[in-house]
């Protein structure tokens, strides 16, 4: 059973009283007083965060003794390799279990966050960690107190030493800026840009910024922003690298969506019915996926011209909630998605219909990321309740929920990586995790 599935603080044994509160340790009743009673300690929200509580340092303290349970009975590594001699068991088959098996030892540890400006190092919390392709550096986003966000690039080199420890380069020119989304940008070479949307004022402002800004050179060789507009509030981003729609980024706005070539600054508009949330870029063909509020996955072929009403749309696909994220498959031929009700489906977009569903899920409003990684045939999403969730590609199967490090709140939702080479070709695999101030590395090997 999922840890942190259960909501609710009632004993099964007990029945539910209206107005009370069964307390299972002390094996009693107490009175739910008004809300309006500020001085009344027992409240759903209270009795709700305590259980969650209590769940989560339960679960650490496992971890810590390392008292994790496979995740299918009778799964180990002697087992397995057993059957693979014997037969039984394909490559596909092996490689897949074995990845399973390390994703259920993985272990935590700290990371050591080095920066030129020792002062500001470490004192502000994460919002967004996004890898590039090569998952060499992570780009980071930062909430500043005042207000806005500051951003920086950390150097995944150090993983592969004895001591962990990453470099992180801030960019202190755009410290003021709201951040909603970010993916790398590949202009000049692979990964050589950033694109933000976000809210610098009212309206909203998309910037696409040289990668190259974050670096311990001299500031005075540093090259400017390529370029900078001002827009409605932009809540997706994403990068073309499709030759037919070459130096191209999407803007998800309300209710329409806008794609820009950097080079000519020819700009194309489609009306939708709905804010865009979540958007990706075929690989190959230069075609637009769509997600919005209203559930709805939708998408355009950038080739053609802007069309009236909403004949240009394609591939349909229908959420009963908000689309927060979703993922094309390495084939094109699936895409996985998540909405604001908990649900992950794989869709298969030659039928446009769901043939699987991946339980565990929490969310109710936030834009929360999915990560698959076909190679290893993972599934990975942070949920609202800021429990991490391991799935498997292949049957759906919940394979570990990792506990945050810090009290569970909305402010404090991890922001995850995995790879089987953080720091490059010759990197560490394992999971990062960034939560407050802190970045943490699970060791995957």
């Amino acid at each position: 059973e999922d840890p942190s599935s259960s909501s609710s603080t009632q004993n099964s044994a007990a029945p539910e009283l209206p107005g009370f509160y069964y307390d299972p340790e002390k094996n009693r009743y107490f009175r739910l007083l008004p809300g309006h009673n500020n001085h009344n300690p027992l409240t759903k929200d209270s009795i709700q965060h305590r259980a969650m509580e209590c769940k989560r340092l339960r679960l650490l303290e496992e971890e810590e003794k390392q008292n994790q349970k496979t995740a299918r009975a009778g799964l180990n590594s002697s087992v397995l390799l057993q059957k693979r001699q014997l037969g039984l068991l394909s490559s596909t088959s092996y490689c897949r279990l074995v990845h399973e098996l390390k994703v259920n030892c993985m272990q935590r540890r700290k990371i050591e966050i080095h920066s030129p400006d020792s002062s500001v190092a470490g004192t502000n919390n994460f919002k967004i960690i996004v890898a590039d392709v090569a998952c060499e550096r992570i780009f980071a986003v930062n909430d500043v107190e005042h207000g806005g966000c500051k951003y920086g690039i950390i150097n995944l080199s150090g993983l592969g030493k004895e001591s962990l420890t990453v470099k992180m380069y801030d960019n202190l020119y755009f410290t003021n800026r709201k951040v909603n989304s970010v993916c790398w940008a590949s202009l000049t070479h692979p990964d050589s840009h950033l694109c933000l949307m976000g809210i610098a004022e009212t309206p909203g402002c998309a910037c696409l910024l040289p990668a190259s800004l974050f670096s311990s050179t001299n500031p005075g060789d540093r090259p400017g922003m390529l370029c900078s507009f001002k827009i409605s509030t932009a809540w997706s981003c994403a990068w073309c690298l499709n030759p037919q729609a070459d130096n191209c980024f999407s803007t998800g706005l309300t209710r329409r969506v806008l794609v820009t070539n950097v080079v000519t600054g020819h700009q194309q508009t489609f009306g939708t019915s709905s804010d865009v949330l979540a958007q990706q870029f075929a690989m190959q063909t230069p075609v637009l996926y769509n997600g919005c509020r209203s559930g709805e996955i939708f998408s355009i072929d950038v080739r053609q011209r802007n069309g009236k009403g909403q004949s240009w749309k394609a591939t349909r696909l229908s959420h009963g909630s908000a689309v927060t994220s979703f993922h094309l498959m390495e084939a094109e031929h699936y895409l996985m998605a998540a909405d604001m009700a908990g649900k992950i489906k794989l869709w298969d977009l030659r039928t446009a219909k769901c043939v699987k569903q991946y339980k565990g899920h929490h969310n109710e409003y936030a834009l929360l990321p999915l990560h698959v990684n076909e190679e290893e045939g993972l599934l990975i999403a942070v949920g609202q309740d800021c429990y991490t969730r391991i799935w498997s590609l292949q049957d759906a199967h919940l394979l570990r929920t990792i506990p945050s490090p810090h009290p569970s709140s909305k402010d404090a939702i991890p922001s995850v990586v995995f790879s089987s080479r953080l720091g490059g070709s010759r990197g560490v695999p394992g999971l990062l995790m960034a939560v407050k101030q802190d970045l943490y590395h699970f060791s995957y090997n």
